[in-house]
């Protein structure tokens, strides 16, 4: 017999795609795992139980957080829901049911970016809208309304309508001219539009028809001449409204939407409402098209060492130090390809920008490359595609170095990050119901979880081991804790004073302890779970079937760890081993670190199946830092 020992230093190749089982030459597979559930992977190796989610706020509904930002002590996260927004400080509704325009249906597609105490929200079918925080602390929310000089209207303009359609006013000047298309260019919602042609600027008063408008003449026309060179306002209700909006370089920059999906605006530099190409100079606004052998519509967009442009069928580089009408520069860079059902903002980590693909399958970093000057777009799904399916929404903790990505399933698969070291590791984060939106800011993650009975908003919380979870404190101690209707009729574990006790069913939004306790943790339960990939040995023979392996030890080097539950058997006869307190509802348990033996039994074939699992719903504090195990291979 031959005797091994095989050394796991860690664990930064994450959670690996089963198809992988057979690629032992991988330097993945060596750092990799089989199962990596409800664990938080450190970038230096080791995995730790994940924190759990401390209960804040019943939401009324299905919601999109926001952040907003404003200064160290005037942080907030903004609930979106059907026609309503509520506004939490510090886990506490300090505005609520703010009305709002967007219904429950068009929240996937809200879009937003934040310049000091205003934020920008824009969606393609609704006029964009300003939600500010004035210094008393109110709250408001009002349509964006474009720059006014004089009688001109610095809305954005481009010809909508098709090149060749010509357009003939009745006079110069005036009111109630009749302006004529050539061809039917106009519907009933341009009413209140913008035309441009000839040096002069009108306002559309009526529809008469497809082709006829009266128009209220606000710059007098230089001619009365039939032309194609017209246009009409860009964002109208005949023409849809910017579907993104970013800040870059001191302009406002909006995209796409409705009629124009793949066009580009930018505003006069430090005038950020006033979309006026004037005369070319620098400082003036800038638009234009992203012209290939498909259409573009922009997705997203983002301001980094260049204007980062995200369309539904790839990714653009906007140039130009600085950017002006005749320095722009648009390029093609890669043909990934964003989705473009809802938005998902994409975010930067470590000088990288990751996005979802086209898919909702990938998720993809677009780094620039010095030696190919030109950016790149790399696939950070590759090794655990059996994990991203359909990302619905991503946002980045950078405290940590996690990008969690929540799933239409209601699952979030979690990206540890750390380029600078080649980490790239995967894990999943489950919870009983379902996550349907995220917001980070840092050092909190804010979630909305749907589970029965309601919408929550929720947030990891380190110290908190449980779920949907209720933390207080009491003084005197007590014995009943209030405050957990959100769980009612719900069998809940509860940790007081630092020891477990027995499950408890919560009644009347309460649970009643056998004796005072003066903190306590009451919430649902979750187990996490590590699994390694089977070990790849060989013997005399080779490496073909029918070799027979015996885990003798396995070791595990544990920091602060009050609870480990291992299963050494194969999996017909688990063999769980706990490191825990003699009487688990007596007294604390004491965190242990340093290394924990575990002897083993049996041989088994040298195939699938790991030498080892561990799964442990205890809520304690649990850090595993590497493993070794010794084995014997059959001659």
């Amino acid at each position: 017999m031959t005797r091994r020992h095989v050394y796991k230093t860690n664990f930064t190749g994450g959670e690996l795609d089963p198809l992988l089982l057979g690629r032992g030459d991988l330097r993945a597979y060596e750092n990799g795992a089989r199962e990596l559930t409800n664990v938080t992977l450190h970038p230096t190796g080791g995995v730790s139980r994940r924190p759990g989610l401390q209960f804040l706020a019943e939401l009324p509904g299905s919601a999109r957080l926001v952040p907003f930002e404003f200064s160290v002590d005037q942080v907030y996260v903004l609930a979106f829901s059907d026609y309503r927004i509520d506004v939490y400080q510090d886990g506490l509704l300090i505005v609520g049911n703010l009305a709002a325009p967007w219904q429950q249906g068009t929240l996937p597609e809200l879009a937003w970016v934040q310049s000091a105490d205003t934020l920008i929200v824009t969606h393609p079918t609704s006029v964009p809208r300003l939600i500010t925080r004035d210094g008393a602390g109110s709250w408001s929310i009002q349509q964006m309304k474009f720059a006014q000089i004089g009688p001109r209207n610095m809305v954005p303009h481009a010809k909508v309508a098709a090149p060749d359609i010509m357009l003939a006013p009745a006079a110069t000047s005036g009111s109630d001219v009749r302006f004529v298309a050539s061809a039917p260019a106009f519907t009933a919602d341009h009413l209140g539009a913008r035309l441009r042609l000839h040096g002069g600027e009108a306002l559309i008063t009526a529809v008469q028809d497809a082709r006829n408008v009266d128009c209220d003449i606000r710059v007098d026309l230089g001619s009365d001449e039939a032309t194609a060179d017209w246009s009409e306002s860009a964002y109208s209700l005949a023409n849809g409204w910017p579907a993104v909006a970013a800040f870059h370089q001191n302009r406002l920059v909006l995209g796409g939407g409705g009629r124009l999906p793949n066009r580009i605006f930018l505003s006069k530099t430090d005038d950020l409402f006033n979309f006026d190409p004037g005369t070319g100079l620098d400082d003036e606004a800038i638009d234009f098209e992203l012209l290939s052998d498909q259409v573009n519509a922009v997705r997203g967009l983002l301001s980094g060492r260049d204007l980062q442009v995200f369309t539904s069928g790839g990714e653009w580089r906007v140039t130009g130090d600085p950017l002006t009408p005749t320095s722009v520069q648009v390029k093609r860079q890669t043909r990934v390809g964003s989705r473009s059902d809802r938005y998902t903002a994409p975010k930067v980590i470590d000088g990288a920008t990751v996005f979802v693909g086209r898919t909702g399958d990938r998720v993809n970093e677009f780094s620039y490359s010095e030696v190919e000057s030109a950016y790149l777009s790399d696939d950070l799904t590759l090794l655990a595609k059996h994990m991203v399916t359909d990302v619905i929404e991503l946002d980045y903790q950078p405290s940590k170095r996690l990008l969690y990505c929540v799933q239409g399933d209601g699952s979030l698969a979690v990206l540890t990050q750390y380029r600078s070291e080649q980490v790239t590791a995967w894990s999943r984060l489950t919870t009983e119901g379902r996550v349907g939106a995220i917001a980070v800011i840092d050092p909190y993650v804010y979630l909305v979880v749907e589970r029965d009975g309601g919408t929550f908003l929720e947030v990891l919380e380190a110290a908190v081991t449980l779920d949907a979870a209720l933390v207080g404190t009491a003084d005197p101690p007590t014995a009943i804790w209030s405050g957990l209707d959100h769980l009612e009729g719900q069998t809940v574990a509860v940790v007081a004073d630092g020891v477990v006790q027995a499950p408890r069913t919560v009644s009347g939004g309460a649970v009643v302890l056998d004796a005072p306790a003066s903190q306590l943790a009451a919430g649902l339960p979750y187990s996490h779970v590590v699994e390694p990939l089977p070990p790849l040995v060989s013997n005399a023979i080779g490496t073909g079937h029918g070799i027979k392996v015996r885990l003798i030890e396995a070791t595990f080097r544990l920091l602060d760890t009050q609870s480990l539950s291992v299963d050494t058997g194969d999996g017909s006869q688990p063999a769980p081993f706990q490191l825990l307190g003699s009487d688990l509802l007596d007294a604390p348990v004491a965190p242990f670190s340093g290394d924990k033996p575990v002897r083993a039994l049996g041989w088994r074939p040298a195939g699938t199946t790991p030498l080892w699992r561990i799964a442990d719903g205890a809520p304690l504090a649990f850090t595993l830092l590497s493993v070794t195990t010794e084995i014997k291979v059959n001659d």
